[in-house]
């Protein structure tokens, strides 16, 4: 069978032209690499695709792909679905080209006259700002900027690194090709089946689990294929619109907000891989590689620098810090002078290159103490050269390795450590029955763990800096008592009372109860003695962390939302009335369950005074890959998220949220308890979380080597009160049910009853629509029919039709709401393209809801089991692939 005509599909759901010219190039290129490898395969995955697209409109095709899906053996299935997933990739390369040339096709239209960068949010917002505000205080509140992304290594990528690596010369190829013709296109091309057969060739599942010190490779990689440059990018931007034609020749106006911080290596919470030594060996693995990258560019920078003293005068402290590095070191000046012999800028510039990478081995005479004292340096330079009349040197290429220092320091990202309130709980107990250093017998080796953390955070501090690891999170934090047990376990951990790390520990509320309770167990720490004296170090700055995960598993997605809205208002009034500096960390995933899309609507959503200024969440999994992978596209998420924490302050958001919620406030408690009974009467049904491990993957989930953390936390529970909420968002989505995203809002909305009022709340209320909007990309991705073949695992018919009925119900209720026929309608986009390839999802859904029934009910040899379980491994990786934003 030929496939003609996939290509007049694709144009047909209205997909923008570009998606669909290269998603036919590549679906060309996937079937000439099939058809070398094997023709019989090449027919067999031709005559999938055409079942597949034909099913969305005609049943019996449906029921024609189930049975030959059905009907082929494990190592034939195993290949096909190999072939969807690898397409897959390349349908998702296809997508951030079009996002990257449309992006810059944008930028390129917009005339230099315009007041604000329409394209950069940043500006955009700040602009916003002056208008409603007064320059003054945009100017106050721009200074207090800051961006935090928390890389994690939570397990929701479900690409191996080899097969990451592939997917990135594939989408560097592709953006060739706009400018080729004649030999040089069909080259590309040629080196395009190389690489897709390659990734065809290659098992989309890694041979074992990564370490934590190998996970602390996703920053590594991230941070030098997209950060480390385009942070600065964003900074000058902003300049550039905001100063116009003196920009890089005046001091810059925008300050360094972006500030990475890191769980990779150092959060602990249920992941025993993670240790004190191995949190070493991450923060110096950082430590080198930053410093590396940093003395890299100062010696770039220094090479170029070849003014002279004739034409740029070096000035009096510019001749005193050379003078300073001459009694440091006459080996490294004379080699210095060697190569500069009249341009002291030059000279003074690699000397402190040298001293970077001095400061790399810990040479004690020349290293660095600090990143403080090397932006010193290079702010004498930057005088010097300014003063001397060479402002485009000295606010062009130095100032941006200045960015670049305050940015990253010597850390690379700020490590942030992470243990359960029940292991500190214990660790006290033991000691308090053993002795401090186990006088009276035997501490256990969990409890000799957690004070090794606290001697670990201080070597860190030590070689690192103070910012390079101090922030210390208490998971399942229940009152004060438990922030009191981390700071007396710090002390318990060393001999002298000057050897203790400085310490911020931050609550992390993440349960229900916890989350209502929030602020009285606020009140109840601020008055600890060891909290009081760092609030006075640090100008009264307070964090506090929410968990959306645990929230939404133990009380549904509606009640979740609601109740963390809730309390994020509750904590903002409280930070006001005790003149606290509040820094809310938002603990979000990728998936909807999980407080998942897009970053910038879900801060201007928030209520007033809990962002101020200030935006921290976590990035983990696929979405760090999705919103960083790209150095285009990581700039304008950067931009979209910062434009919106600045903009979140001006008075119109903040009056808009704020009558907003007062309004809708009867709403909203309907809703939260209509949406969390149904929900749970759902989960308190007897023998509920046995079914859920048998009508999803979730036993194969965890065998997936996607992560180093386990599954469960392993502090004795056996039921879903132990399971960590990724698994459970992450299983829900490979059967396509999507249940952790959207179960209660039906019955909620039937309650409710009222179709016009929930519409003015969708038009009105920031926090409803960027809710519902979720959920409707959620269920963008739901089919019914699939769900149903794995629902029928289960043999319980009640809770399978409970299930699906809810589905219709939600899917009903949500598109009368958004105006929308079906999911996504309204969006020109992302709904066409969504629908465009779930025809490829569904043949993996299929497969793997089909080799699972086989797994759960039939008698199998170990070999079968092995190969069954390796099939559905390969449809787990396609389906993440194919749907994205899964966990």
């Amino acid at each position: 069978m030929h496939v003609d005509g996939a290509s007049s599909i694709m144009p047909a759901l209205d997909v923008p032209e570009s998606i669909a010219e290269n998603m036919d190039l590549f679906l060309r290129l996937v079937r000439n690499v099939l058809g070398e490898f094997d023709p019989d395969l090449l027919e067999t995955f031709d005559v999938l695709l055409s079942d597949a697209f034909r099913a969305g409109v005609d049943e019996t095709a449906f029921q024609d792909l189930t049975r030959i899906i059905d009907g082929l053996s494990e190592e034939r299935a195993t290949l096909v679905m190999r072939a969807f997933t690898a397409y897959f990739h390349l349908a998702n390369i296809c997508e951030e080209n079009y996002r990257v040339t449309s992006l810059r096709a944008r930028e390129s239209a917009v005339p230099t006259s315009e007041p604000a960068d329409p394209v950069n949010d940043i500006t955009m917002a700040y602009r916003q700002l002056v208008d409603e505000c007064g320059r003054g205080r945009a100017i106050a509140l721009l200074s207090r900027l800051e961006f935090r992304p928390v890389f994690t290594a939570h397990p929701t990528e479900a690409r191996r690194k080899a097969v990451e690596g592939k997917i990135r010369r594939i989408a560097d190829l592709l953006g060739e090709r706009g400018g080729l013709s004649g030999v040089a296109l069909a080259e590309n091309e040629r080196r395009l089946l190389q690489e897709i057969d390659a990734l065809f060739r290659t098992s989309p599942i890694a041979h074992k689990k990564p370490t934590p010190v190998e996970e602390a490779d996703t920053i590594v990689d991230i941070f030098d294929s997209t950060l480390f440059d385009m942070v600065p990018d964003v900074y000058r931007r902003f300049d550039d619109w905001e100063l116009g034609e003196k920009a890089g020749t005046v001091p810059p106006v925008c300050p360094a907000f972006f500030h990475p911080g890191s769980w990779i290596g150092s959060d602990r919470d249920g992941n025993p891989n993670v240790t004190a030594r191995v949190s070493r060996q991450v923060a110096e693995k950082f430590r080198c590689h930053v410093l590396e990258r940093l003395a890299d560019a100062t010696q770039a920078c220094g090479r170029n620098l070849t003014l002279d003293a004739i034409s740029t005068p070096p000035s009096e402290q510019l001749m005193n810090l050379w003078s300073h590095q001459v009694e440091m070191s006459e080996a490294l000046t004379a080699r210095a002078l060697g190569v500069s012999a009249s341009e002291l800028h030059r000279a003074t510039m690699l000397v402190i290159a040298e001293r970077l990478r001095a400061t790399i081995d810990r040479t004690a005479d020349v290293m660095y103490a600090s990143a403080e004292d090397y932006i010193a340096d290079l702010r004498v330079v930057q005088s010097s050269l300014a003063r001397a009349g060479a402002v485009r040197t000295a606010y062009g290429p130095v100032q941006r390795l200045i960015w670049q220092a305050q940015t990253f320091g010597f850390h690379l990202v700020e490590m942030e450590f992470r243990q359960h309130s029940l292991v500190h709980r214990r660790a006290l107990a033991d000691i308090e029955e053993h002795g401090r250093w186990g006088e009276r017998g035997e501490l256990e080796p969990m409890t000799r763990e957690v004070l090794d953390t606290f001697r670990a955070i201080a070597q860190i501090q030590r070689k690192n800096g103070v910012n390079a690891a101090r922030r210390y999170i208490i998971s399942f934090t229940k009152s004060a008592e438990d922030v009191a047990n981390v700071y007396r376990l710090a002390h318990l951990a060393f001999a002298h009372e000057a050897d203790v790390p400085v310490l911020d520990v931050i609550p992390l509320f993440e349960q229900v109860e916890d989350l209502e309770n929030a602020v009285a167990t606020l009140d109840a720490m601020i008055r600890l003695p060891e909290v009081q004296r760092r609030l006075d170090q640090t100008g009264r700055r307070l964090e506090v962390m929410l968990g959306y995960s645990d929230s939404s598993k133990d009380a549904g997605p509606t009640s979740a939302t609601l109740v963390l809205h809730a309390t994020q208002g509750a904590i903002a009034r409280w930070a006001e009335e005790n003149s606290i500096d509040l820094v809310l960390m938002h603990g979000r995933g990728g998936a909807v369950g999980r407080g998942g899309g897009p970053a910038n609507r879900a801060v201007l959503s928030q209520p007033k005074g809990s962002v101020n200024c200030c935006f921290k969440l976590t990035e983990q999994g696929e979405v760090i890959f999705a919103r960083y992978g790209n150095p285009t596209l990581a700039r304008r998420h950067v931009e979209s998220v910062v434009g919106a924490t600045l903009l979140q302050s001006a008075p119109s958001i903040e009056w808009t949220n704020t009558n907003t919620t007062e309004k809708y406030a009867d709403l909203a408690h309907e809703l939260n308890e209509a949406s969390r009974e149904h929900y749970l009467d759902l989960l308190h049904t007897e023998g509920f979380a046995e079914w859920f491990s048998t009508v999803t993957p979730l036993t194969e989930v965890g065998l997936m080597p996607i992560g180093s953390r386990p599954a469960k936390r392993g502090l004795g529970a056996k039921s879903l009160d132990d399971l960590r909420t990724i698994p459970w968002i992450f299983s829900w989505s490979q059967a396509r049910i999507n249940l952790a995203a959207w179960y209660g809002l039906g019955t909620a909305c039937e309650r409710v009853g009222d179709l016009e009022r929930l519409r003015a709340a969708y038009a009105e209320w920031p926090l409803f629509t960027t809710f519902v909007d979720n959920v409707e990309m959620s269920l963008s991705k739901v089919d019914e029919r699939i769900a149903r073949l794995y629902l029928g695992l289960g043999n319980r018919e009640e809770l399978a039709e409970k299930v699906v009925q809810e589905m219709e119900l939600t899917r009903r209720w949500v598109l009368a709401i958004v105006g929308d026929e079906w999911p996504l309608q309204h969006r020109r986009v992302l709904g066409p393209v969504i629908r465009m390839r779930l025809p490829f999802v569904n043949v993996l859904s299929v497969t793997q809801a089909l080799a699972l029934r086989r797994l759960r009910g039939e008698e199998l040899t170990p070999e079968q089991r092995d190969r069954l379980t390796y099939l559905i491994l390969c449809t787990v990786s396609g389906v993440a692939a194919g749907l994205q934003n899964t966990g």
